[in-house]
């Protein structure tokens, strides 16, 4: 199964004991625990509906909003009104807002609030609703830096609330089916995965504008820029090129690798990797690379052996492999995955969706194992929703999206402009790289002043 690195290492049939027997690990991703046991707040019978409150509704967020209007939706948070004005008419009766702290201060019948702004307020505005009791749902990544992502993962449990990370193919059955398959070595021993995505589909590697025009009479910007070092408004940011710069965003990896990487992290039962080292195109201090690899390195860890993950965008994509039939392509969708195991290789796209062994011969002549992890019904939002009201943990729950995210976003602490090339070594629970001191200033949250955490 030779790719760019050779594979090796005999296949074994893998115990799912360990893997579901933890209920609060966070490798456990589909451990199924009732929230009355982790002492959610603010439980509801679930004939009695939630009181939702979303802030940032006018991009994913509208979708997030309406995966949960079955329940009440009192209020509705955006610092652009016009961009959010077709929320606001479809549920009239909530109160608007522009100031998510105002709005958790002043409005009290709030039980859960849905974050979908960009990823530099997901932090501030899920922490402010934690501490105040209110069950979150935080749009991917959850985080941009590391140490944010283990801020919310150890206020879920400090505050005892329903947490749900908003990669909705961890929802799926893509996932659970390449779970199931890889832990019944169906390709053998995984020492090594190739995971690409067509992002990004913004600008990137470009420099700050210099003209100055007039913010929008509807916006308030400086709620925008919330934790995030002054600078003037510009259309180049908003409502969707954020993603692209350092001080917003994450650009292509943190955007795509919560749903492209989620069956790696799970399947591969991963928590902390020990090293991470990236190269791209030209590097910029303002916006992410145009394009990138970044590759993690694994230790073995119950019953599997050491991996290497490969990361690759911006129409990068690994070669390849052998088994691969003459006329086949190597895309299944814009993003994909190619697990190469002792025994074989597993592809899907993103999501975990159609996963298929190759050679087809191979997916033809497999046997399936029986269904062993819990189908989700309902949809992403509605798997938060039954936590919230003392129903299993969600299935993207804090425990399994914190420790996700901090892989995501370790990447690009890799690709930073003064990190590029240098392979990083990491201790996870430290959360500290330990042969570059500097490096580690990226992993830290700096915020403005006045939104210190």
């Amino acid at each position: 199964m030779k790719m760019t690195t050779n594979t090796q290492g005999q296949g074994e049939k893998l115990s799912r004991r360990h893997f579901m027997g933890a209920a609060a690990a966070a490798t456990a991703a589909f451990t199924i625990v009732p929230s009355h046991v982790l002492g959610a707040a603010g439980q509801k019978p679930p004939s009695e509906k939630l009181n939702v409150a979303g802030v940032g509704i006018g991009g994913m967020g509208k979708s997030n909003v309406s995966g949960c209007a079955s329940e009440n939706i009192v209020a509705l948070c955006d610092v652009d009104w016009a961009y959010a004005a077709k929320v606001f008419e479809k549920y009239p009766n909530a109160r608007k807002w522009k100031d998510f702290r105002k709005m958790l201060d002043e409005q009290k019948d709030i039980d859960a609030v849905i974050v979908a702004t960009p990823d530099h307020l997901h932090t501030p505005v899920a922490m402010a609703a934690m501490q105040r009791g209110k069950h979150v749902y935080v749009q991917k990544p959850l985080t941009r830096l590391v140490s944010e992502a283990r801020a919310l993962t150890e206020a879920a449990r400090k505050y005892k609330v329903a947490t749900q990370m908003g990669n909705q193919g961890h929802s799926q059955d893509g996932v659970r089916n390449i779970c199931e398959w890889i832990w019944d070595g169906a390709i053998g021993e995984v020492r090594e995965v190739h995971a690409w995505t067509n992002r990004p589909v913004w600008p990137q590697g470009i420099d700050r504008p210099t003209d100055k025009p007039p913010v929008p009479d509807t916006l308030d910007w400086d709620l925008w820029l919330g934790p995030a070092s002054e600078r003037p408004y510009h259309p180049c940011y908003l409502p969707f090129n954020w993603r692209g710069w350092w001080d917003f965003g994450g650009g292509a990896l943190a955007d795509m690798a919560c749903h492209v990487l989620d069956p790696v992290f799970s399947a591969l039962k991963l928590k902390y990797a020990t090293s991470v080292e990236a190269s791209c195109t030209k590097v910029n201090k303002e916006t992410f690379p145009l394009a990138s690899m970044v590759h993690f390195e694994y230790p073995a860890r119950e019953g599997m052996p050491a991996v290497r993950i490969h990361w690759y965008d911006g129409g990068l994509k690994p070669a390849r492999p052998d088994v691969l039939e003459v006329g086949r392509a190597l895309d299944q969708e814009s993003s994909n995955v190619l697990f190469i195991g002792s025994k074989g290789v597993l592809r899907c796209g993103e999501y975990g969706g159609s996963p298929r062994l190759i050679p087809e011969t191979a997916m033809k002549e497999y046997k399936r194992p029986p269904q062993t992890l819990e189908r989700i019904k309902g949809g992403h939002e509605q798997n938060w929703i039954r936590a919230c009201k003392g129903g299993p943990a969600a299935t993207s729950n804090f425990d399994y999206s914190g420790p996700f995210t901090e892989m995501v976003v370790m990447g690009n602490l890799a690709l930073r402009p003064e990190n590029v090339g240098k392979k990083l070594e990491w201790d996870g629970d430290k959360m500290l790289v330990t042969n570059d001191k500097n490096a580690n200033d990226y992993v830290q949250m700096h915020y403005r002043k006045g939104w210190e955490l």
